[in-house]
């Protein structure tokens, strides 16, 4: 095949081998399977560097037919090049490079037309220094790293705009009252200093915020098991709404006894009760119903679980849209807030090893329903 083997190319091998090891790729033939079902592109090149092997999930990504594919040599079948233009083939020379390096480790690289692909390579030998036999290439399309990298722009986005408003509001107040602080009365004083402390509490919240979806996403939320009565705690956020002017009859509370002992983590319950009772006061109508009982366990042979279902009598969630509740950013009909609530809520709830579902109400709202495992801690067993 037309590689080359400069100096330049030479010092650049040298460079790969002291790189990340490439990753394995076994050839499916030898597995059983059929080349045709693996997700990613699968191309295999011989002992002389030609086309083998190109798969179906290959001519998707490269949009060259197998036909054109299968017996020319690889550099020409499968035109690489890295973000800088050059010819990849050319740079790493797998057949005339050095004879100690086993493969490439995945990398973006631009197929012609300037698509991106992300390129893994196997360099196949019968013995650790010999003659390669087999190259083996991995291709995977870089559309799934591309809704991550959309969905964390999302989340900065989000956030800075969310963060921008008290932020301004906090600025603006402590600025007026350096300047003029005497021209203000003690109750015009304590109003901008009140507008100031509720701003910095929305900084907090949206920075807690932030810390739990980095927490949820790299699986490393903490649960600190303690004992709890959930009862209580519902009763609890009902009359903070109360104290702070909802009507009490707007909440009914029902408490199905016996209810198991539950250990769990006090403040991130107290965070998903908060959140799913501010959904439905703030996003639903009429009566607020919250149901907290006992619940038999998934998994046969383990104890009883208990569950919370808080419902409302407003317009519910649309069909469409229940699959979508869960996920980022999901703020149903009504804006306002960073829409990362029931994300953080869901995290929570798994975290704990329970799970969360979202349904439509017996009077037509919205209804949610968690259920979490008794979590009893292994000394107490």
């Amino acid at each position: 095949m037309s590689v080359g083997t400069s100096g330049a190319q030479s010092a650049l091998r040298a460079h790969d081998v002291h790189g990340a090891p490439a990753p394995r790729h076994p050839d499916p033939a030898e597995a059983g399977v059929d080349p045709d079902d693996l997700p990613d592109g699968l191309v295999i090149a011989d002992e002389h560097g030609l086309v083998v092997r190109f798969n179906a999930a290959a001519v998707r990504i490269t949009a060259t037919p197998a036909a054109e594919a299968l017996g020319r040599p690889l550099d020409r079948a499968l035109p690489l090049e890295d973000l800088e233009g050059r010819r990849w083939w050319q740079l790493t020379d797998p057949y005339g490079g050095l004879a100690i390096r086993n493969g490439q480790p995945e990398r973006n690289l631009l197929l012609p037309g300037g698509r991106e692909v992300l390129v893994s390579a196997r360099y196949v030998r019968e013995r650790p220094t010999g003659p390669v036999r087999r190259v083996v290439v991995s291709l995977r399309d870089t559309e799934a790293r591309r809704r991550t990298e959309r969905s964390h722009a999302e989340l900065i986005a989000t956030v800075a705009h969310e963060l921008r408003s008290p932020l301004t509001s906090v600025k603006g107040f402590t600025a007026t009252l350096l300047a003029k602080w005497e021209r203000f009365t003690d109750d015009q004083k304590k109003l901008m200093l009140e507008t100031v402390d509720a701003d910095a509490d929305r900084v907090t919240r949206l920075i807690a915020e932030l810390l739990d979806i980095s927490r949820i996403d790299s699986g490393r939320l903490e649960v600190r098991r303690q004992p709890v009565d959930i009862g209580a705690a519902v009763g609890r956020h009902i009359q903070a709404y109360v104290a702070s002017g909802q009507a009490a009859d707007r909440f009914l509370l029902r408490i199905g006894q016996p209810l198991p002992d539950l250990w769990a983590d006090p403040d991130k319950i107290d965070q998903v009760l908060s959140n799913l009772l501010e959904n439905a006061v703030r996003h639903g109508e009429g009566t607020v119903t919250i149901d907290v009982e006992p619940a038999p366990s998934p998994r046969e042979g383990e104890d009883a679980c208990t569950s919370v279902t808080v419902s409302d009598e407003g317009p519910g969630i649309p069909e469409e849209s229940m699959n979508r509740v869960f996920t980022r950013f999901w703020r149903g009909s009504k804006r306002g807030g960073t829409g990362l609530g029931l994300y953080i809520v869901k995290g929570i709830v798994e975290a704990h090893g329970g799970t969360i579902t979202v349904g439509r109400a017996p009077e037509g709202g919205a209804q949610f329903r968690f259920t979490l495992p008794v979590g009893t801690p292994a000394y107490l067993l």
